[in-house]
């Protein structure tokens, strides 16, 4: 990676850590994203981790309370109010082991260890989802800039964002924190 990549890496890495006290401080973005639908459906995981078939499923909502009632507090404000987790610090970022990255608030499939890569940011970085069908996406004009941010499309939970400086062969980066998932060995 050249030094201009780098710097550039390593400046958003550190708005993004100023934007996270922010988020953590109010700014509440995770939740409804547009979808009225009772149900959802989402590609399985088998349990060799491989996809499986196509489900349908209720759509998880729960009441503020219950979700509180339901996570850990660090869990709560990134999935439930968009917080973002200080780099470097979420326990699977180096989460190196074969398996299956599921919602940590619903437990849906959500990214393979075969698609993830060493950022150098400071978060669990993927550069692709387990199944299309299984996220979200949607703006995110919070800092000022639009970035996209990816969401569990069964629970609306928020995840991370999502940008084009990822490797080969999708170019995309899924910045995901970890405080927002749940590792499943194969």
């Amino acid at each position: 990676m050249s030094s201009p990549d780098l710097k550039r890496r390593f400046f958003l890495t550190g708005l993004l850590q100023g934007g996270a006290l922010l988020a953590c401080s109010g700014g509440a973005l995770a939740g409804n994203s547009g979808s009225t639908s009772d149900t959802v459906t989402l590609v399985s995981v088998k349990a060799d981790g491989s996809r499986g078939a196509l489900v349908t499923l209720a759509r998880v909502s729960k009441t503020d309370a219950q979700w509180r009632e339901q996570l850990p507090p660090q869990s709560y404000e990134v999935t439930r109010h968009a917080a973002t987790e200080r780099a470097f610090t979420g326990p699977l970022t180096n989460e190196h082991r074969r398996g299956t990255f599921t919602c940590i608030c619903c437990d849906t499939a959500l990214f393979s260890s075969a698609t993830k890569f060493e950022s150098g940011t400071g978060w669990p970085s993927f550069y692709a989802p387990f199944a299309n069908e299984n996220i979200s996406q949607r703006e995110d004009h919070l800092f000022g800039w639009t970035r996209t941010e990816v969401l569990c499309r069964r629970c609306d939970a928020h995840l991370g964002h999502v940008f084009d400086d990822g490797p080969r062969p999708t170019g995309l980066r899924y910045c995901m924190n970890s405080a927002a998932l749940h590792f499943i060995p194969a």
